[in-house]
């Protein structure tokens, strides 16, 4: 082998672009099983996670993989991929706000996504206002239509990700986004994550009610 042939000599992209891919993780390079997993597991929805700093500055990163676990109880998950403010924080304190992100916060959102030097604070450069939660040191983003404070389960982490499991301890939802007890996904227009700068709205919802066991059955 070549010394200079780079450690990683897995494919980066698919060796015929026509067939696409079939291959495992040991064929592929770090870079492009990346891009399969964030292309093909979309659309994400997107944790804006504010935390409080030990020095008591106020933080908030967006993380597009998050989820839920658990509604009974309320369980939320979100993974940092390597160790960030928003990691640091929640393992310091062991507290965390997840704010939701509606299109009208998509642009202040992707300000707060950017990797600022040391002691630049991503709030004031988004245009961001702060609000008190009800019971977490970690602040809200206070223009977001919805927030779950949380406290800290605990924290598995796997290769380069380290997943933080959330109790759900206290739940803000605007009224202007909540009809009939229900949270109006046409008034919160949630964003989305998809693959590379590629990000999604929730404008277009198709509702189909779930069969049951006598409606397959009955003859069409």
């Amino acid at each position: 082998m070549s010394g200079d042939e780079p450690a990683d000599a897995r494919a980066d992209r698919a060796p015929d672009e026509q067939r696409g891919y079939d291959a495992g993780p040991r064929e592929l390079s770090e870079r492009a099983m990346y891009r399969l997993l964030t292309g093909l597991v979309v659309p994400r929805p997107i944790a804006w996670v504010s935390t409080r700093a030990p020095d008591g500055g106020a933080n908030v990163a967006p993380h597009s993989y998050y989820n839920v676990v658990s509604s009974d109880p309320p369980v939320v998950h979100f993974t940092s991929v390597g160790v960030k403010d928003t990691l640091s924080n929640v393992r310091a304190n062991g507290e965390f706000v997840i704010n939701v992100v509606s299109a009208d916060l998509l642009e202040a959102m992707n300000v707060t996504a950017a990797d600022l030097p040391a002691g630049e604070n991503e709030l004031a450069w988004a245009g961001l206002e702060t609000a008190p939660a009800a019971t977490v040191s970690a602040p809200r983003v206070a223009a977001a239509k919805a927030h779950l404070e949380c406290t800290v389960r605990g924290v598995l982490s796997v290769g380069n990700g380290h997943m933080v499991l959330g109790d759900v301890g206290h739940v803000h939802v605007a009224g202007e986004v909540v009809d009939g007890g229900r949270v109006d996904q046409a008034a919160l227009r949630a964003v989305g994550r998809l693959s590379g700068s590629g990000y999604t709205i929730v404008d277009d919802v198709v509702e189909r009610a779930r069969p049951s066991w006598q409606d397959l059955r009955r003859p069409r």
